[in-house]
């Protein structure tokens, strides 16, 4: 299912009040339920291309075997794995595009091997075991919707000893970036009276606390902006990683900036890898700003003020990513960092409520 919407309105999710889990469910199943969605996903060739190869490219261990697609939405990744000779495949989707995706496989004239079931991955029976299992499983910054957590579900009752999951590895990745744009519209504030006679330039204290704010804010980052080689700080084995290690994904950080810049905010952005079978190399799809664009863009965290670096100047730290206390979908980002040796700040970051515009 993947990440939600980036056209959807999005308002601030606060990490300390919280809220009824199955309603928390509810919001984000209906979510999945308009076609806006699913076209951002389809239409996101990195994504949906990424997968199709790595599904072909494993050809060999799908062939004839039973697969497990947790979370299959219109059920593109199931056609792809009976397209790559599945003997079954049982898609899993516990929102109402399930009827959708059952009109697509009829219409695909698979349906003979792709059975669409409507329900969560934790409350449905399958009749076998499974020896794939296949999931688009990824929100903003990687973790956000808590999604993997059926997966690890799915993993731990269906799949058989040795079996295959697409993808198999995640990585996190942190670094340190500059945004003009941002110091511009701060700016903007003191350019006022010049233009009309009116001195605002006290806004500009409000507009930073409003547009640097606590928000994870989803944006696509510009490689000019890019102020180090990004820091791994965290990776998750597939067949490995329990539901309880997700609770606090935490991890350090060494930067050394390329040159002369100010510091406004941080770039988080992940991988997934997927093994090859026919392949030396493993497939990796990225969503760093060194790559293609995807839907998924990067998690921008603003700093509450600049901090001006120069050549080589070492920006570290320790991430921790766990989920809010608001909502178990939701994710939160705490950073605690230091610009040589002095530290500067710690700050917990929460990504926007998309639950807000699935209200009644």
């Amino acid at each position: 299912m993947g990440a939600e919407s980036s056209h959807k309105q999005l308002r601030s999710a606060s990490c300390s009040v919280g809220e009824d889990k199955t309603r928390q469910d509810t919001l984000y199943f209906d979510s999945y339920s308009d076609v806006t969605i699913h076209e951002e996903m389809i239409a996101d060739n990195v994504r949906t291309n990424t997968y199709r190869t790595a599904i072909f490219r494993n050809s060999e261990s799908i062939r004839g075997k039973v697969v497990l697609d947790v979370g299959a939405g219109t059920g593109v990744l199931s056609i792809f794995c009976a397209q790559a000779g599945a003997k079954k495949v049982y898609a899993v989707e516990a929102c109402s595009i399930a009827e959708q995706a059952m009109e697509i496989v009829k219409q695909n004239n698979v349906e003979d091997r792709v059975e669409v079931i409507r329900g969560t991955v934790e409350t449905v029976e399958l009749p076998e075991k499974v020896e794939v299992i296949v999931s688009e499983w990824m929100g903003y910054a990687l973790l956000h919707e808590s999604m993997l957590n059926s997966v690890l579900y799915a993993r731990d009752r269906w799949l058989k000893a040795g079996g295959l999951i697409l993808p198999s590895r995640a990585e996190l990745y942190i670094t340190p970036i500059s945004d003009p744009v941002v110091e511009d519209r701060l700016y903007f504030w003191y350019t006022v009276k010049d233009q009309y006679g009116v001195d605002m330039s006290c806004m500009s204290d409000f507009a930073r606390r409003c547009i640097k704010n606590s928000d994870i804010t989803v944006s696509t980052v510009a490689v000019e902006d890019v102020l180090s080689h990004p820091a791994r700080f965290a990776e998750l084995d597939l067949h490995s990683v329990t539901a309880e290690e997700l609770r606090t994904v935490k991890g350090r950080f060494r930067c050394e900036s390329f040159g002369s810049a100010a510091v406004n905010a941080f770039c988080v952005y992940f991988t997934v890898t997927f093994p090859c079978s026919d392949k030396p190399q493993s497939l990796v799809l990225s969503t760093s700003p060194f790559k293609p664009e995807t839907h998924w863009k990067q998690a921008v965290l603003y700093l509450d003020f600049p901090v001006e670096v120069v050549q080589d100047t070492l920006v570290s730290g320790e991430v921790s990513m766990f989920p809010s206390e608001d909502s178990s979908r939701h994710i939160c980002i705490h950073v605690d960092y230091t610009v040589g040796e002095k530290k500067i700040q710690s700050k917990t970051f929460s990504i926007p409520d998309w639950t807000a515009d699935s209200q009644p």
